[in-house]
């Protein structure tokens, strides 16, 4: 398929991945509407300063996705969506529930909707594996059972549902992608890289919560690749598909290795305040990411030495734009 002057509209695109998906369409010629948050400074959030208003097929737009007119209109004369926009940080999810209700299933509601009354050729949604919560096995295939160990990720099988059920009563071609841990360039210190990167590049004290559970890690460039192969692939439609290294490290692994590029001087502590709810804390997550490959060619590139070099150098080339040591929820 080519993506030459395709009308795509990405929801999130201010965000992590969103803003690498953004840079994946346009080198693929697509028109691209980039959904951001609504915010009083008029920041594009991580399209900030690397496009402008005289980009070539890109517009921005600023709004929100509870705003179910507002969605309609961003959705109107678009052939694919991609909906990534949603509240993200778990911890943040213990002190404000309801915001995650609001943005997460009834902001995946007002997309549904919009696409299904405008005619969407494709869809994809953003789901997550801590829709999973600690595995009952592993490698984790798309039949595990759904845990909500947290309001976040309670919100996220909400918003897979909804999907899942306009696909099942009506029909709408939407794929849902549901992405293991990813990390690379311009990722917040709400995710575990990010904090130990900064940590270590400016002190020799690494301050994390708990060592022991295991994440499945995919660099941002193959998250984004997977979200375009499977809007690509017919065999996705109605599916919920993994995407993951399939290769799981510990918290305390990860550190290391990080430890070991940046600063061999620093230390690690264990803060009370960064460790989940032991109820809450999902244990182990690796991916079983068979399913993508078989349906859309999709496996990552990227290893986890790789991603983190280039991880690295971008976070030492940009770390005046982070606070570094202070614990974001």
């Amino acid at each position: 398929m080519k993506w030459q002057d395709k009308r795509v509209l990405v929801t999130g695109a201010g965000g992590f991945i969103g803003s690498h998906l953004v840079d994946e369409l346009l080198n693929k010629g697509a028109e691209v509407t980039a959904f951001v948050h609504y915010n009083a400074r008029n920041d594009w959030g991580m399209l900030e300063g690397r496009y402008n208003d005289k980009t070539p097929n890109l517009n921005v737009i600023a709004g929100d996705v509870t705003d179910s007119l507002f969605v309609k209109k961003a959705v109107s004369e678009k052939e694919y969506v991609f909906h990534l926009a949603a509240l993200i940080g778990i911890p943040y999810s213990y002190v404000a529930p309801e915001s995650y209700i609001n943005t997460n299933i009834k902001g995946t509601l007002n997309i549904m909707q919009a696409c299904l009354d405008g005619g969407i050729d494709r869809v994809v949604h953003t789901s997550t594996s801590e829709v999973y919560g600690t595995a009952e096995y592993t490698p984790i295939d798309e039949k595990h059972p759904l845990q909500g160990q947290s309001p976040y990720s309670a919100s996220k099988i909400g918003a897979d549902k909804i999907a899942e059920s306009y696909y099942c009563s009506f029909g709408l071609p939407v794929t849902t992608i549901r992405p293991f841990n990813t990390f690379g360039p311009r990722q917040s210190t709400r995710a575990v890289i990010p904090t130990i990167i900064t940590q270590a590049l400016t002190s020799n004290t690494v301050k994390l919560g708990s060592l022991t559970p295991v994440r499945d890690l995919t660099f941002v460039i193959d998250t984004a690749l997977g979200f375009i192969k499977f809007a690509e692939s017919n065999k996705t439609v109605g599916k919920t598909v993994n995407t993951g290294s399939g290769r799981g490290v510990t918290i305390g692994e990860l550190a290391d290795l990080i430890i070991e590029r940046v600063n061999p001087k620093a230390g690690i502590v264990c803060e009370k305040e960064r460790v989940r709810p032991e109820k809450s804390e999902v244990m182990q997550l690796l991916c079983d990411n068979r399913y993508a490959k078989d349906l859309a060619g999709w496996e990552p590139t990227y290893t986890l030495e790789d991603g983190l070099s280039l991880t690295i150098e971008w976070m030492k080339e940009h770390i005046g734009s982070y606070k570094a040591g202070l614990y974001t929820v």
